[in-house]
């Protein structure tokens, strides 16, 4: 029989979030400073204000950074509350100052299209990991929060608000085919900050719908080895209790399923769908 695996302490929990917020941030900072600021490429967020305050009046990245965190962290701990707050000082004030720290190092590229593509896969690591660790770099993220909380806006609108500003921005004072590289920088690091919480390991959910459950069960819990769970459904035409069947597979044993039902009962319905992760036995463990 497998031990079960030994859970940290809260001292040590708290220590590796810290650790993440502090890796993530070195990480954002470094890829900023590597393919977005050498560029003007600003995708969004006071890292992007800082960029264009950086193109108009020559300001050090990290001061203009710092300017605007530190009022709005401020700002938050009185709209949304100290817990809240003290989520985001640590990445607030630190990612600033690996802005500071990594500003000697030279551009790998000038070339637009790859520093889009390679900033937004280094800005949606840095991100995913202070994501991780609990925490957050503050920015425009803590007025979108506050923006949602004040006015009842969608959290999500409020950012694209906020991120299409920035952008604009981009268009007017630097040029609108920078604005277009700072667009896919966006989505780069939207879909990168994706694969670094879910990865690559998609699994299905399946919902059976059948008349023959009895024959099914036994077929998916030993052939397939994989569990389920019997949910009640009521036919809405008919108005007759019908048995549902809810399946958790990975993406290789889609195939199988699909046969097995098809094979014992051809009238069966089928809904499968994507699900981004599994916690539970035969699939990941949470920590």
């Amino acid at each position: 029989m497998k031990r079960n695996r030994k859970t940290l302490s809260p001292t040590m929990h708290i220590i590796l979030n810290i650790a993440q917020v502090l890796l993530g941030s070195f990480i954002l900072a470094t890829s900023f400073n590597l393919f977005l600021l050498p560029n003007g490429i600003a995708s969004g967020g006071v890292a992007g204000i800082s960029v264009l305050v950086e193109r108009v009046a020559g300001v050090q990245p990290a001061v203009t950074q710092w300017v605007l965190n530190i009022p709005l962290f401020l700002a938050a701990i009185v709209v949304l509350g100290k817990k809240f707050g003290a989520k985001s000082i640590l990445g607030s004030v630190v990612f600033p100052l690996f802005v500071l720290l990594t500003s000697y190092i030279p551009a790998p590229t000038h070339n637009p299209l790859l520093a889009a593509i390679y900033g937004g896969i280094g800005v949606g690591l840095g991100l995913a990991t202070v994501f991780r660790g609990g925490g957050s770099t503050g920015g425009l993220d803590l007025a979108a929060q506050m923006l949602h909380k004040l006015t009842g806006i969608p959290y999500h609108m409020a950012v694209i608000c906020f991120d299409g500003a920035v952008i604009i921005g981009t268009a007017v004072i630097i040029s609108p085919e920078v604005a277009l590289y700072a667009l896919i920088s966006l989505f780069v690091t939207s879909k990168t900050i994706d694969f670094a919480q879910n990865g690559l390991q998609l699994s299905k959910v399946a919902f059976i719908i059948s008349d023959r459950t009895a024959e099914l069960q036994p077929l998916i819990l030993n052939d397939l080895d994989r569990g389920l769970t019997n949910l009640k459904g009521e036919g809405g035409y008919t108005g007759q209790d019908r048995n549902v069947m809810m399946v958790v597979v990975s993406q290789h044993e889609v195939v199988r399923l699909k046969k097995t039902v098809a094979r014992h009962d051809p009238n069966a319905f089928i809904i499968i769908s994507n699900t981004a992760e599994v916690f539970g036995k035969g699939f990941k463990t949470y920590q």
